[in-house]
């Protein structure tokens, strides 16, 4: 049995942007579906459409969302929230952002200048509320799905966590054969490179907090969450990755009485180890790479405006290339084999 608060709304003060205006009254308000099971249990929420063009989640929690009106699948435990479009701006407009990338800085604010930080202000709050999440992403070149997690364990500073092997045992359980982790620490230590160089016009000179997204908010506050990359934007499976997902991650947490797919494995662990931002207009790469394309140590990667070249420092796989990326901002990643393997079934607990 579930107790469903349909289509919940939330006010949104019109954003800043003149865009606004142009795409209707849909971007005024968030749409959620939550489902609120008479018995305890975990508190998850599914997020889609973080990125407006990234629609793979959504018409995956669209999916479940169906299965759950027919009588498919029950809440029997704990709650679900569905918001299979967390950024109605963008998605309105079919594009990445609405005035700028919600996934990064990812904090209240008590002055909100743009779209997205007014969202912020819904959705921060909203995570909270809840212990797990699912965001459900894709990306733009082709290429498999796969998974972004936290950090082991920790006390430090920069992202204290205590929920790590929760998350991976999600992860093993997803239905993808990539996990990818490092995500912070890599972001933090660009930020510093570009603070050391401060020369890049436009450059983003934040501090480590603007890497802080929906999953990272998330662990903030006590819960634990994960990035599903369910694949190219285009592709016709990844909403079926996305909806495969959701119920895995069901099953997993004990909120619907569903079968639970056995973790898949082998599962390839990478770490991101180095982020190398775009300095101008005339870098360019020497091929069109796509995420985890292999590189050897030494090897040609791109060249700058000034001719000087960028090769990988190590072998290694090229992973989030942007080759529409702007100046100061992120042009790729480096990746190298993770030390954090995902256990074996039996250390999962299947």
């Amino acid at each position: 049995m579930s107790l469903h608060d349909n289509e919940r709304q939330c006010r949104v003060v019109e954003s800043a942007s003149s865009s606004t205006s142009e795409v209707g009254a849909a971007v005024q308000h968030l749409s959620m579906h939550r489902f609120q099971a008479l018995e305890p249990g975990t508190r998850l929420i599914v997020t889609g459409a973080v990125h407006g063009n990234e629609v793979a989640g959504t018409r995956g929690i669209e999916r479940v969302l169906a299965e759950i009106e027919r009588g498919e699948l029950s809440i029997q435990r704990g709650s679900v929230t569905f918001l299979p479009v967390a950024n109605p701006l963008a998605y309105a407009k079919g594009q990445r952002f609405g005035d700028r990338n919600l996934n990064r800085r990812l904090l209240p604010s008590t002055r909100p200048q743009d779209n997205e930080d007014r969202l912020a202000n819904l959705l921060c709050p909203l995570l909270a509320e809840h212990d797990v999440l699912l965001d459900l992403h894709s990306f733009r070149g082709p290429g498999q799905a796969f998974v972004l997690r936290g950090p082991p364990d920790n006390r430090g500073p920069l992202e204290p966590f205590a929920h790590a092997q929760a998350e991976e045992r999600l992860c093993a359980h997803l239905g993808v054969g990539r996990v990818v982790d490092g995500w912070m620490t890599a972001y933090a230590a660009g930020v510093s490179a570009r603070r050391e160089r401060g020369l890049t016009p436009g450059g983003v000179h934040e501090d480590a907090a603007y890497g802080i997204g929906t999953t990272e908010y998330m662990r903030s506050v006590g819960g634990y969450g994960v990035t599903l990359e369910c694949g190219q934007h285009d592709d016709a499976a990844a909403p079926e990755v996305a909806r495969h997902a959701i119920r895995q991650t069901l099953a997993l947490l004990g909120i619907a009485d569903i079968p639970l797919v056995p973790a898949r494995g082998p599962i390839e662990c990478l770490t991101l180890g180095r982020v190398v931002d775009r300095h101008a207009d005339g870098d360019q790469f020497v091929k069109t790479w796509t995420s985890f394309d292999p590189v050897v140590a030494g090897e040609l990667i791109a060249r700058r405006a000034d001719g000087i070249e960028v090769r990988a420092s190590e072998a290694g796989y090229i992973v989030f290339p942007d080759h529409a990326a702007s100046p100061g901002h992120e042009w790729f990643y480096l990746a190298q084999p993770s030390g954090r393997p995902i256990g074996s079934p039996a250390d999962r607990g299947t």
